[in-house]
């Protein structure tokens, strides 16, 4: 197996980035990147600790982020799981980056920045559905926004709807728990999920 164990290796096999790779990055929001994360509904949210690397899924029913400034993005942390993985990360190391996917569009956004934990009661307040506040707001800071070469999206194919997996196709997250530990009644847990989904979405 041949590595690649330097830079100097790494930017000699790979050569110099075109021009376009480099102008279209900005330490701000321009016009044209504002009116992508404002359409945008979906993100990943990428994190480092002490443990490790952390991605999360972050999603709402409207831009899933709120632009306060051409520098700072305001990201509710809605209801979850509790893991709180994210959230331990920025607490001790504020790096993160932000992956953005618009359904239908070929390109992803790219934010890198640093963030802070906001439970100020007014900002959380301002981010009320069905009349639960989220339990914290991601205050970022953005450093570097960038799009991202379509080519990955195309390959994958991703927006294609006859490409989606049927339903049945995958292991159910019951199967998945099941799996792991024995006597996990995981056909009740993807019975109740609907409901329990329903009724705890913010």
């Amino acid at each position: 197996m041949s590595l690649l164990t330097t830079l100097d290796a790494l930017h000699a096999h790979y050569g110099t980035p075109g021009k376009a790779s480099l102008i279209k990055e900005s330490a701000h929001l321009t016009p044209a990147y504002r009116k992508i994360v404002e359409t945008s509904r979906f993100c990943a949210l990428s994190t480092c600790g002490p443990e490790g690397l952390d991605c999360s899924p972050r999603g709402d029913d409207e831009a899933v982020v709120r632009i306060r400034d051409e520098r700072t993005l305001l990201l509710p942390d809605r209801r979850g799981n509790n893991r709180i993985d994210s959230l331990r990360n920025i607490v001790r190391d504020p790096r993160v980056s932000l992956m953005f996917m618009v359904p239908g569009w070929n390109n992803v956004l790219r934010i890198n920045g640093e963030a802070a934990l906001s439970v100020d009661p007014d900002l959380l307040a301002s981010f009320e559905k069905e009349g639960k506040p989220p339990r914290s707001v991601i205050v970022i800071t953005t450093g570097t926004i960038y799009f991202q070469c379509a080519r990955a999206i195309m390959r994958a194919d991703l927006w294609n709807a006859q490409q989606q997996t049927a339903s049945g196709d995958l292991p159910t997250p019951g199967d998945i728990m099941q799996e792991i530990e024995d006597g996990f009644d995981g056909r009740s847990y993807d019975q109740d999920w609907p409901e329990r989904a329903k009724t705890s979405m913010w």
